[in-house]
């Protein structure tokens, strides 16, 4: 799982242990993602799945996609598709994905890289694999979240953001036993590339076997763990997690992780993301590739679309 990585971690950053007062946060849920596929037919883990959207809120939905060795001729994506009221952040931790967009935004992502998608007022985009991916085959593991927009920024502008691997904000557990790597949001003045508009933070954590990571985390956030790879605890009453659970944390100011002191060989460490958000509190009417606030906002998201006022897909 390479993403971006520090060989001496002592030389990061240590975040703050909690201090007189900082109250943790409580585990209130522990969910099992199904796996199904998504596009041409790539494999996912709805991370999401069986999290009341209260809880969620700012977030829709998470889905780890593989991770997965494909064979020559097996990669996948998706066909262009529409996207309006909402922003998909692509983060890839190995393999390739090429990102292209109606509004002329995209790019090739590899290792550590992050896609961030404002869709807006509209546009139609494309993920898939480049070409000669597809012709050799390859590691493909990744991780696409969908981040609500509030009303007043449902039709705004469509944006998109290159984040690369080394724009990343890079910070170390007080013992020195975990990489923290911040992609948006400030986490204790380590502040991520990625530029939001709803208040929010998305981290990638690596935690060392029998190392404990207590992650400051703003207290008006919700905060949301997902398992990557490893086993490990969530939490100071120590809730066992593995790979494919969320761990929704109730209210406080820092949460907790610890990673079992026996890890498999393959997966050598605990591997999480964490995402939190200040809730929008919001009406949402969801259908497809629309995230909108009523039933009304979709019918008309969905007339703009087989209208062509999405924009049309590029020449080549």
């Amino acid at each position: 799982m390479p993403a971006v990585t520090v060989d001496d971690l002592t030389v990061l950053t240590r975040l703050p242990a909690p201090g007189l007062g900082d109250q943790p946060r409580g585990v209130k849920q522990v969910t099992t993602a199904p796996s199904g596929y998504e596009g041409e037919g790539f494999p996912v883990r709805r991370a999401f799945a069986g999290v009341d959207l209260r809880d969620l809120d700012p977030f829709i939905m998470m889905d780890q996609m593989g991770e997965v060795e494909y064979a020559p001729g097996e990669p996948k994506g998706t066909p262009w598709h529409p996207h309006r009221g909402f922003e998909t952040v692509t983060y890839i931790i190995d393999g390739v994905f090429d990102h292209a967009d109606s509004h002329g935004g995209g790019g090739t992502i590899t290792n550590g890289d992050t896609q961030w998608m404002t869709a807006g007022s509209g546009l139609l985009h494309i993920e898939a694999p480049p070409e000669w991916m597809v012709t050799q085959g390859g590691l493909f593991h990744g991780i696409q979240l969908w981040v609500n927009l509030p009303r007043s920024d449902k039709l705004t502008q469509p944006r998109y953001q290159d984040l690369r691997s080394g724009e990343v904000a890079l910070a170390t557990s007080a013992d020195a036993g975990a990489l923290v790597r911040v992609i948006a949001g400030d986490v204790a003045g380590n502040a991520g590339p990625g530029a939001t508009h709803t208040p929010m933070a998305m981290v990638h954590a690596t935690i060392a076997p029998g190392a404990r990571l207590d992650l400051p985390w703003a207290p008006d956030f919700n905060a949301l763990v997902y398992v990557l790879s490893g086993n490990g605890t969530v939490g100071i009453e120590g809730r066992p997690i593995r790979p494919g659970q969320t761990a929704v944390t109730g209210p406080g100011d820092y949460l907790t992780l610890t990673a079992d002191q026996a890890q498999q060989s393959r997966t050598p460490a605990l591997d999480v993301i964490v995402v939190g958000g200040r809730p929008i509190r919001e009406p949402i009417a969801w259908a497809g590739p629309f995230v909108m606030n009523s039933r009304d906002e979709v019918r008309t998201a969905y007339e703009d679309f087989q209208k062509g006022r999405f924009g049309h897909i590029p020449a080549g």
